[in-house]
């Protein structure tokens, strides 16, 4: 793919004309974008995935719950439902998605988690839900101009700039580098714990904000192994030879390299992003598992992928087998954090309905 994918560039270039022209129409006012009085806060990227909404959000929440309600609106990818859901005891994978359920089962008792394709109709109904809101985190809503937030994050992989990528098929951005500047906030997602001043330098110089933009940074930060529900009780081995890890996200890579220093063998089964696991898939999965020698060995995932995993019917494939998965949560360096803290806190305190 890397060899040809340059052919496709007359497919990028036919697409980015579609997404020019569609920026055009509301910047023109021909298609409207609405604001709305309860302060609202975007998560979004470029990019086609991978570059860590999900953990973002959940710091957002984090950071805004202990003083307000908060609401976290998605459209629910993957899900086999229609229309508005709000996220409750019996929500399932194919109810709401994946990440709207690892919301829920995380923030169940503090934050409201809905789902709606129409962000607007999504935002009426959370406003006049009994339950009530301070603050609604829109996931994934950079592309979503229907709506207008009153704080946009753009989230971009240290790894793999915006502005060193290219527009779908010939590269993964599903919108135009230059759309960057209708964001509040950039933050560089997935750099190393340590970012030498160098390296900010670099990248500032390279993604060269706005002066109203802010630039951040962030790191992975992951848990501790816990075992998959409905599959096994045990406790995490003290020593691992081998571990089987199989994901379906958009980008794995970082995850394999923090495994690939817990064990001497990693062994690696990829599946498309937001992946619906079938029986055969499990089975593969178990058969590759029992193929490995050592006794000391584990099949670990994420958290996202376990969240379609829990309900699912063929869970007993893989039942009594050492399956884990790895929790992960982001943080912004200690020179970003108190600014960034400050400008969101800020925002939703200065423009709460109750004020």
């Amino acid at each position: 793919m890397q060899t040809y994918r340059f052919l496709f560039f007359p497919f990028a270039l036919i697409y980015g004309l579609v997404v020019r022209f569609r920026h055009l129409l509301f910047d023109m006012g021909i298609l409207q974008s609405k604001s709305f009085k309860i302060p609202t806060i975007g998560v979004g990227n470029l990019a086609m995935g991978g570059t860590g909404k999900t953990p973002h959000v959940e710091m957002l929440i984090r950071l805004l719950m202990e003083d307000n309600k908060v609401a976290v609106l998605s459209r629910g990818y993957g899900r086999k439902t229609r229309g508005y859901i709000k996220a409750d005891q019996y929500s399932k994978y194919r109810d709401i998605g994946d990440e709207p359920m690892q919301y829920y089962r995380k923030f169940k008792k503090n934050v409201t988690i809905a789902v709606e394709s129409n962000r607007r109709k999504g935002i009426k109904n959370l406003m006049e839900d009994k339950a009530g809101s301070d603050v609604i985190i829109l996931d994934d809503s950079f592309q979503h101009r229907y709506v207008k937030t009153g704080i946009t994050i753009l989230l971009t992989d240290f790894h793999k700039l915006y502005k060193s990528d290219y527009l779908f098929p010939v590269g993964k951005l599903r919108d135009i580098a230059s759309a960057a500047k209708r964001a509040d906030i950039i933050i560089v997602t997935k750099t190393n714990k340590v970012l030498s001043p160098i390296t900010r330098r670099n990248i500032e110089e390279k993604l060269n904000p706005e002066p109203n933009q802010k630039l951040f940074f962030s790191y992975i930060k992951y848990g501790n192994f816990i075992p998959l529900e409905g599959v096994n009780k045990g406790s995490f081995p003290r020593e691992i030879n081998t571990i089987l890890l199989f994901s379906g996200i958009a980008n794995p890579y970082p995850l394999q390299e923090h495994l690939r220093f817990r064990c001497s063998e990693l062994v690696i089964m990829d599946f498309p992003d937001h992946h619906n696991y079938s029986q055969s898939d499990l089975i593969k999965i178990r058969e590759k598992f029992d193929t490995f020698f050592t006794r000391k060995k584990i099949i670990v995932t994420t958290e996202k992928d376990a969240m379609r995993l829990i309900n699912s019917p063929y869970i007993s494939e893989l039942k009594n087998l050492p399956v884990f998965f790895l929790p992960m949560s982001v943080a912004l360096h200690k020179e970003d954090r108190q600014s960034f803290n400050d400008q969101i806190v800020n925002y939703v305190r200065e423009n709460k309905l109750d004020r």
